[in-house]
C-alpha cells in the first residue's frame, strides 16, 4: 500500500481516540458509571484512560511512535475492556442509555476490530509498512 494512503489511515484512526480522551476531560461524569468499583475513585480512572488515548491517539497518527503506540491501544483496549464488560454484567447505562445483549456484542466486535485495526497500522500483523 502507498505510504500516504497508509499514513492518511493511521491519522484517521487515531483521531476519534484523541477526540474521545479530550471527552474524558470536559464530561468525565459521563464515564465513571462503567469505571468497575473495585478500581475506586472512577474520576481518576476516566482521566489516566483519557490520557491514555489522547497519548496514544497522537502516537499512532504520528510517524515516528506508530509501532509502539498501536501497541499501547491495543493493550489499552484489552484493559479497558473491563468497563465495558462491568456496563454489560451490571446493566450499567452510558449517556442515559442501556445497550442490549446485542449491541454489547455489536461493542465486544468492534472493540476486536479496533484492537486488530491497532496492531495491522502498527505492522505487528498483516503488512509491514515502510517509515515516513
Amino acid at each position: 500500500m502507498h505510504e500516504n494512503v497508509e499514513h492518511l489511515i493511521a491519522v484517521i484512526y487515531g483521531l476519534p481516540f484523541i477526540w474521545i480522551g479530550i471527552q474524558h476531560f470536559l464530561d468525565p461524569e459521563w464515564f465513571e458509571p462503567i469505571v468497575p468499583a473495585p478500581l475506586g475513585n472512577p474520576t481518576f480512572w476516566v482521566y489516566i484512560s483519557g490520557f491514555f488515548e489522547i497519548l496514544l491517539g497522537l502516537g499512532i497518527a504520528l510517524p515516528w511512535f506508530r509501532k509502539e503506540a498501536a501497541m499501547g491501544i491495543a493493550l489499552m483496549l484489552v484493559v479497558l475492556y473491563w468497563a465495558n464488560l462491568n456496563m454489560w454484567v451490571n446493566d450499567i447505562p452510558i449517556g442515559g442509555t442501556r445497550l442490549s445483549q446485542r449491541g454489547h456484542m455489536i461493542r465486544g466486535v468492534i472493540q476486536l476490530v479496533l484492537i486488530f485495526a491497532a496492531l495491522w497500522i502498527g505492522g505487528w500483523i498483516g503488512h509491514k509498512p515502510k517509515a515516513i
